[in-house]
């Protein structure tokens, strides 16, 4: 087996698939910091292109959220129903925020975001299916804290920049699902979810998760540093 084969087999030599699984992990983790940043330097939008534009870039530079967008792409392109956990996941991110914009507050949201993130990638990495009901509504529970994370741009914003930030991330979450199901079925070839591409990506999206978990604990054990 020449060193490029494992891209184009289902599953290579079980030793080299965890030993790629591990590194890529590890990867992950070593490069999620590079994206912490902000649509429109954090300021709130105060009109309809600022809150599309703000929707749509805060999914993609939350290194977190994109991480567990492309995850619920993943899990949902090889699943038999694969419209039902996205559609799940983008509704609760509108309502999650709707919540923040209410003042309506989800306790530990953060440390529940990178939990969902390091779960999907490790539920990717196993390569088991997951039963329709219990993967929406996974799903949807994560995707209500996503959410509630997103709008804290928005806290005090007028309805019309609102309502086009609410647009603005629920379609580009949509694109980005769509776009990892196709990159998964059609490129990939990934039909199962045992096909090890998916798992190679799973891998990098705990290693993420882990890094933020790392974070996150260092600030509560040194919060002055």
């Amino acid at each position: 087996m020449s060193r490029f084969d494992i891209f184009y087999h289902p599953l290579g030599e079980p030793g080299m698939n965890k030993t790629i699984i591990l590194s890529l992990t590890i990867l992950g983790a070593s490069i999620s910091n590079a994206f912490a940043h902000h649509p429109l330097d954090g300021a709130m939008p105060e009109t309809a292109l600022n809150g599309l534009l703000s929707g749509i870039g805060h999914p993609l530079l939350g290194f977190d959220h994109f991480a567990f967008i492309v995850a619920i792409g993943l899990l949902a392109a090889l699943q038999p129903r694969r419209v039902l956990m996205p559609l799940g996941f983008i509704l609760a991110t509108m309502l999650g925020t709707v919540l923040t914009v209410w003042a309506i507050t989800l306790p530990m949201a953060e440390l529940f975001i990178i939990a969902s993130v390091v779960f999907a990638g490790l539920v990717i990495v196993r390569g088991r299916s997951i039963a329709a009901i219990p993967g929406v509504a996974l799903a949807s529970i994560a995707g209500l804290f996503h959410g509630w994370a997103y709008g804290a741009a928005v806290i005090g914003a007028e309805p019309t920049p609102l309502l086009a930030y609410l647009a603005g991330f629920g379609f580009i979450q949509l694109v980005i699902i769509m776009g990892v199901g196709f990159i998964a079925r059609q490129v990939w070839q990934a039909k199962l979810p045992t096909a090890l591409q998916p798992r190679l990506a799973g891998a990098m999206i705990a290693g993420i998760g882990i890094s933020y978990f790392v974070e996150y604990a260092e600030a509560l054990i040194f919060p002055a540093l």
